[in-house]
């Protein structure tokens, strides 16, 4: 009852009696959180961007597949179709969760692509058309003709650069020729019903899409396939999935005939680059809270050096050193606090108003730009997690709290006789 009655009243009181000092410190504290948040939650959403992009042109926030496809990138190393039907099985188990967006079962195999005007060495990738257009962005990167339709049979949709390079147009024959299960070199002949651009030169010219059923029919697959991507939203719940999917095929299969790994295991690479860029931002955020840090002890360190009369007629009357400590903890917890409310406010206020729709960095991101491997989007949509926005007002909590300490120890030191020596 002491705090709410004494101490914390007393303290709003010093606030308001120093108006204009503690405007001035809130104004910075709320453009230091305003600015804390919008760059975590830009930074959150270039990130988002990122693993978004890699993994539906790569095997998906989650991938199934043998533990040796990922290494040797070999028919080999394929999901027969039991596994295959339990896998998918245990996928639409944990649909109940909400999370997982989408599934799409491919049969990857590295063959040559050939015309008369050449040959080119191309990853070959039997999809499902309906599901790897909900999965992959590749369809919304068509520059001619179409995707593959769930009626198409022989039917190609490759990349621009391998399409330029060996000379087809849209209805060109192509003839692709690989190792089957049998471990016979086969050749398929399918017609070019479009083309993509992804930016991405490797991709661009040695990727090929075709319709799952004909890449079965002729590398005799059996039904089987190399690998299962599944996307999740959002994406920092894939270890969660990842696990939960690994009890459940685990319970029914051998490990040793299955891994289940998520994105930042099955892309390395691109997990380190976000890893990085986000250290890059915890410490400037970390130069950011230091001025705001600095900022605060200014502030409750002036108003206790300024009041020492006051203090020592406190003690005399009765308050204790620790309840003096108090006071000037509290001041320096309720700017904080009342600041870091209105710069969260403001920010995500400010931010979902004017760049809701992103923010174009096209001036600085030159097309075609890429992270390992993976196009970068110029247009940025700022993201802002409810984990992330505690966690940022915890930290400024925590450094209003450390940065009051000082004053408020030397407010508790203060000598009941000296003190009344000042004048105020």
């Amino acid at each position: 009852m002491t705090y709410f009655t004494i101490i914390l009243p007393l303290a709003l009181r010093n606030l308001r009696r120093q108006i204009r000092r503690t405007a001035l410190t809130a104004s910075a504290m709320i453009i230091g959180g305003a600015l804390l948040i919008f760059t975590l939650s830009f930074g959150d959403g270039a990130h988002e961007q990122w693993i978004d992009s890699g993994v539906r042109q790569d095997s998906g926030h989650i991938t199934i597949e043998r533990p040796n496809f990922r290494i040797t990138r070999k028919i080999e190393d394929r999901l027969p179709e039991q596994i295959r039907l339990t896998a998918e099985q245990a996928i639409e188990t944990l649909r109940s969760t909400g999370y997982i967006d989408t599934a799409s079962s491919k049969l990857t195999v590295l063959g040559l692509a050939s015309s008369p005007a050449g040959a080119r060495p191309v990853q070959i990738i039997g999809v499902d058309p309906v599901s790897e257009a909900l999965f992959t962005t590749l369809d919304d990167l068509t520059i001619e003709g179409r995707y593959l339709e769930s009626t198409d049979t022989l039917a190609a949709f490759v990349g621009i650069g391998l399409m330029r390079s060996l000379d087809l147009e849209i209805g060109s024959r192509l003839v692709l020729t690989a190792q089957d299960t049998t471990n016979e070199i086969a050749g398929q002949l399918v017609r070019v019903t479009g083309a993509f651009e992804t930016g991405v030169e490797a991709a661009d010219q040695s990727l090929v899409h075709i319709p799952i059923n004909t890449a079965n029919d002729w590398l005799t697959a059996n039904n089987a396939v190399t690998n299962i991507g599944i996307l999740v939203e959002p994406s920092h719940v894939a270890p969660q999935i990842s696990s939960q999917l690994q009890q459940i095929l685990g319970a029914s299969l051998s490990m040793r005939d299955v891994a289940v790994m998520n994105w930042k295991e099955a892309m390395p690479e691109l997990a380190s680059a976000v890893m990085i860029d986000d250290f890059g931002a915890y410490v400037v955020n970390g130069l950011l809270l230091i001025v705001i840090a600095f900022g605060i002890i200014n502030t409750v360190l002036m108003s206790v050096l300024h009041r020492h009369r006051e203090f020592g007629v406190l003690q005399a009357l009765g308050l204790t050193p620790k309840q003096t400590s108090a006071i000037v903890l509290s001041e320096g917890l309720v700017l904080t606090t009342v600041s870091g409310v209105l710069g969260i406010v403001i920010s995500i206020s400010l931010s979902r108003y004017f760049l809701g729709d992103g923010i174009d960095l096209s001036a600085l991101v030159p097309e075609g730009s890429e992270i390992s491997g993976t196009t970068i989007d110029p247009v940025v949509i700022p993201m802002f997690r409810t984990a992330r926005i505690v966690q940022s007002f915890g930290w400024i909590l925590v450094i209003g709290l450390i940065s009051s300490i000082y004053p408020a120890v030397r407010a508790s030191r203060i000598d009941i006789t000296e003190s009344m020596k000042f004048d105020r």
